[in-house]
C-alpha cells in the first residue's frame, strides 16, 4: 500500500506541499496540463532547483505578468494570504499581483467555476470544492458573516488557487492509499497585517488546524500558512511520527526565505507501508470517578482527544460505598502520556491516574475515492498482508451526499458500498 508522509519540521505552506511533490516524482508537465484550463492568462507555473541551509529542494512558483513588489528589509517577502486581507513574513510564498498592487479576490462560487474548469478528475475536483469550503467556513467564523457573503480574499488569488488545484492533482497522482503528517511546526512570535499585529498561528490557520498536533520552534517568522494548514489537514489520515514503510523516493519542497538554523524545506516521504512491522507501543491511561457531573464526560473525551488521545472510553463500575461509577480508559502514544494525565487531572474530579504500556497490533488503514449517483464518497479501507478485510463509507462524505440531493444516508451508503464492490 503507497504512503506518503509529510514531515513538517519546518512548517508547510502550498507552494511548499507541491514543490515537495515535483521533488518526489510528480512531472512538471502533467501539473502544467492539470493546471492549463484554470484560465492562468499571462501567468506560467515554474520550478527550480534550490539550497535552503545546504539542502537542495525545489522551488514551486507561479510566475505572474504583474509587476514585483519592491524588496523588504532581512530577506523577507510580503504575503496576501488568508484572513482578512493579512499581510504577513511568512518566509514561504509569494503571490503575484493583478497588476493594480493587490490581488484579486474570488467568491466561492467563481472558484468551484474554475474547479469545474480544470483537468483534474471528478473526486478530486469534489475534493477541492471541499477544501475551498472550508476555507470559506473558516473566514466566515472569523469574520462574523454568512458563508455565501463570504469573498476568500488573498487565497482566493490564482497562485493560492493553483496551490490548492494543483495539490490535489499531485496527490491523486501518486495514487497514496494513506497519507500521514508530523506535528507541524507552526512557528511563532507576532505577525504584522493590515489590521494590525496578531500571534502566530493566524487565526485562520489555527482554526483550519482543528486538533492536528502543531509545535513551536526556530526563528520568529510564521511558517504554517493557512493553505498549507488547509491542505495538510485535509488529506492527513493520521499525524504522528514516520510510519513503518520501505522508501521509495524523498522529496524537499522549498519556501522563499532561508533560515541560518534550520532548512526552510518541507519533506515528503514515499513508500510502500510495512504491512510486516511489529505490534506498535501504546500507553494505557485510566481512572475510576464516582463524583462528577455526567454532563462533563463529553467535552472531557474532547479534550482528551484534543491531547493526543488515540482511543478513549467510558465503562460504567461498582465503587466503593456502593456507588456507580464510571472507569475513563485512554490509550494514547508514549510521548503524549503526560498531556493526556494532565488532561484528566485539569477537566475531571480524580485525584489519581494508573498507567502501563501495552503492545497492539492493527490493521494497515486507507482511504480510497468512489464515484455514485450522488458524487465522491471515501472509503475507509483496512488491510492484512495486502489484502482488504474492511471497507466502510465515511459517514460525513454520505451525510454531506445525501443533504445535498435530499436522500436518506443510509442510500447514499448503500451506493458507496456498491460502487466500492463493483469497481473493475
Amino acid at each position: 500500500m503507497k504512503l506518503l508522509y509529510f514531515d513538517c519540521f519546518n512548517g508547510a505552506s502550498g507552494d511548499m506541499i507541491l514543490g515537495a511533490l515535483l521533488d518526489a516524482g510528480l512531472p512538471l508537465e502533467a501539473l502544467r496540463e492539470a493546471l492549463g484550463s484554470l484560465a492562468l492568462g499571462e501567468c506560467t507555473v515554474d520550478a527550480a532547483r534550490v539550497l535552503r541551509a545546504g539542502v537542495s529542494a525545489t522551488k514551486f512558483r507561479v510566475v505572474g505578468a504583474g509587476p514585483e513588489p519592491a524588496p523588504v528589509a532581512a530577506g523577507h517577502r510580503h504575503h496576501h494570504e488568508h484572513g482578512g486581507g493579512t499581510e504577513r513574513d511568512d518566509g514561504h510564498h509569494h503571490a503575484p499581483d493583478d497588476g493594480q498592487g493587490h490581488h484579486p479576490h474570488r467568491s466561492l462560487p467563481e472558484i468551484f467555476t474554475l474547479i469545474d474548469r480544470s483537468a483534474l478528475g471528478p473526486s478530486g475536483k469534489a475534493r477541492a470544492r471541499e477544501l475551498f469550503e472550508r476555507l470559506a467556513i473558516a473566514e466566515a467564523a472569523i469574520h462574523q458573516m454568512p458563508v455565501e457573503r463570504v469573498h476568500l480574499h488573498e487565497v482566493g488569488s490564482l497562485d493560492s488557487i493553483v496551490d490548492i488545484v494543483g495539490a490535489v492533482f499531485g496527490l491523486e497522482w501518486f495514487g497514496a492509499a494513506r497519507v500521514v503528517v508530523s506535528p507541524v511546526n507552526t512557528g511563532r512570535g507576532m505577525v504584522r497585517s493590515a489590521h494590525g499585529v496578531f500571534p502566530v498561528p493566524a487565526p485562520a490557520t489555527i482554526r483550519l488546524l482543528g486538533d492536528a498536533p502543531v509545535f513551536a520552534r526556530g526563528p520568529e517568522a510564521e511558517l504554517l500558512t493557512p493553505t498549507g494548514a488547509l491542505l495538510l489537514t485535509g488529506y492527513a489520515d493520521a499525524f504522528g511520527p514516520l510510519p513503518p514503510m520501505r522508501v521509495s523516493a524523498v522529496g524537499y519542497g522549498a519556501g522563499d526565505r532561508e533560515f541560518a538554523e534550520t532548512p526552510n524545506v518541507l519533506r515528503v516521504i514515499v513508500g510502500e507501508a510495512d504491512e510486516d512491522a511489529p505490534a506498535d507501543v501504546v500507553v494505557e491511561i485510566s481512572c475510576e470517578i464516582d463524583d462528577m457531573n455526567p454532563q462533563l464526560y463529553g467535552p472531557l473525551m474532547d479534550a482528551l482527544y484534543a491531547a493526543g488521545a488515540v482511543e478513549v472510553f467510558y465503562v460504567p463500575v461498582q465503587m466503593k460505598k456502593s456507588r456507580p461509577g464510571t472507569l475513563v480508559t485512554v490509550l494514547a502514544s508514549p510521548e503524549r502520556r503526560a498531556a493526556v494525565t494532565d488532561t484528566l487531572f485539569r477537566e475531571t474530579t480524580t485525584i489519581g491516574v494508573r498507567y502501563g504500556e501495552r503492545r497492539r497490533e492493527c490493521l494497515v488503514r486507507g482511504v480510497e475515492a468512489v464515484e455514485t449517483p450522488y458524487g465522491s464518497v471515501r472509503i475507509k479501507l483496512a488491510r492484512r498482508g495486502g489484502s482488504v478485510t474492511n471497507a466502510q463509507p465515511e459517514f460525513d462524505d454520505c451525510a454531506a451526499r445525501a443533504r445535498e440531493h435530499g436522500v436518506p444516508v443510509k442510500d447514499v451508503h448503500a451506493a458507496a458500498l456498491a460502487a466500492w464492490h463493483g469497481r473493475s
